[in-house]
């Protein structure tokens, strides 16, 4: 398995070390022996077609932004620090509210057929619908765009942590539940002693599946709405037509996706279990 795992690790460097080389030598201007113009000059070169920067450009400006990357110059110029700290604020807000509320409504309509077959029509009615259509609707109701963005991510976090804790509480053994019977546990023991160790790592990938979700969302909202965050500082950088904070943020926002994920993952490698 050790050699495997190093086997994967040299391949996967192979494939990056392939694709940025691509990358650098396929996206480098012509050089051209005449004169430039002001203009062009300023444009980066003679030719006018734009190009995507370089990685080696997108490393210093990675250097630039990490070596200081909590200052504030003011309401348009933060830091990368600051802008990821504003989402992962965000983000953890309405993830922890829709916690709150889907667990124990999970675990009710998981141990109760009357509640499922009540409450799945409305489950499968909003389920569909994209977070940011309730944006509007955020903003004219609460009438704040801090308090929205989180409105946002709670409502879309909240139902595949709903689902999976759901299917996890009604998917638990029937011979545990009838050995909690006969030791004449109360319900509620029952639930935490019997069926949430049971369930844990089904609801747990319903809350890895929402926390990915989430940290989609909140970068289209924050582009949305403005004003601080990580969708907000993609959106700013390209009106100011700087390609290499655009992707430099955009490999940001993928490197913080990943960290949340292997979070969870973790906690999930915790709870299983052998039977």
């Amino acid at each position: 398995m050790r050699s495997l795992d190093i086997r994967a690790w040299v391949l996967s460097l192979t494939f990056l070390v392939i694709v940025l080389g691509t990358w650098e030598f396929a996206v480098q201007v012509p050089e051209t022996t005449e004169a430039q113009s002001e203009y062009e000059l300023l444009m980066g070169g003679a030719e006018q077609e734009a190009r995507i920067p370089p990685p080696s450009a997108i490393a210093v400006r990675a250097w630039e932004e990490l070596s200081n990357p909590f200052y504030d110059a003011g309401p348009n110029d933060k830091g990368i620090g600051i802008q990821l700290g504003y989402s992962i604020y965000r983000v953890l807000s309405g993830f922890f509210l829709a916690v709150i509320i889907a667990l124990p409504v999970g675990f009710l309509i998981g141990m109760s057929p009357l509640m499922y077959r009540a409450l799945n029509p409305y489950i499968q009615l909003l389920r569909p619908i994209s977070p940011l259509a309730w944006m509007p609707l955020a903003l004219f109701v609460i009438k704040d765009s801090e308090t929205s963005a989180i409105f946002v991510i709670f409502i879309c976090s909240i139902w595949p942590m709903l689902l999976n804790t759901a299917f996890g509480v009604a998917n638990v053994r029937e011979d545990w539940i009838n050995v909690a019977r006969t030791h004449e546990l109360s319900p509620l023991r029952t639930a935490f002693t019997v069926i949430l160790p049971a369930a844990a790592p089904t609801i747990l990938t319903g809350m890895r599946i929402s926390i990915g979700i989430a940290w989609l969302v909140i970068v289209a909202a924050e582009m949305l709405v403005g004003g601080t965050g990580i969708g907000y500082y993609v959106w700013n950088e390209w009106n100011n037509l700087d390609l290499t904070s655009v992707i430099f943020s955009i490999l940001m926002i993928g490197v913080v996706g990943m960290l949340l994920d292997l979070m969870l993952t973790a906690a999930t490698k915790l709870v299983q279990y052998e039977e």
